[in-house]
């Protein structure tokens, strides 16, 4: 695909949210059913279903995905379709590249042995490796765009509000 196809393909979308702003306000949802044998959920990813359990670290197998996996590859998916999309839109050619994250967490609070350590990741790092002959200009401007417009690097890094709720079956 090149820019003026990527342009064609959307700009009737484009142009729709333009004019009908509420069309472009999509929920996107993710569910799961808890496993009645194992510690483990069995997430339905609309392509098949995907078993996340506890991670080796936590006393899990390491047979199922671990949570902390899937986000830092939620992230891969989303920023390499992202940096793709933006190289096609602005003609800057790609021959082929890799994206890669890794996240830093420190177990002790998952587990709840120390109270000062935090829940969650600590650090995400997220890398790009490109085989280009674009200038370093755009190469800056390829990656502000993807930072820019990579939903799910700019849900982590803003941190959007969640609202968690329990109610019985």
């Amino acid at each position: 695909m090149d820019a003026a196809q990527l342009r064609a393909m959307q700009a009737p979308i484009k142009d729709k949210y333009k004019g009908q702003p509420e069309t472009a306000l999509i929920t996107l949802k993710a569910k799961g059913t808890l496993d009645d044998t194992n510690i483990a959920c069995k997430v339905e990813t609309g392509r098949a279903l995907a078993v996340a359990g506890l991670h080796p670290a936590t006393g899990g197998s390491g047979m199922e995905l671990c949570s902390g996996d899937m986000l830092l590859e939620a992230l891969v998916a989303c920023a390499g379709v992202t940096i793709k999309a933006v190289s096609t839109a602005l003609a800057i050619p790609v021959k082929a590249g890799t994206v890669s994250a890794e996240g830093d967490l420190d177990f002790r609070g998952t587990l709840g042995v120390a109270k000062d350590a935090p829940v969650g990741f600590r650090e995400i790092r997220l890398q790009f490796a490109l085989d280009t002959d674009a200038t370093q200009d755009q190469l800056d401007q390829l990656l502000k765009l993807t930072e820019r417009y990579c939903v799910v690097y700019q849900t982590i890094a803003k941190g959007p509000s969640v609202n968690i709720s329990l109610q019985r079956m």
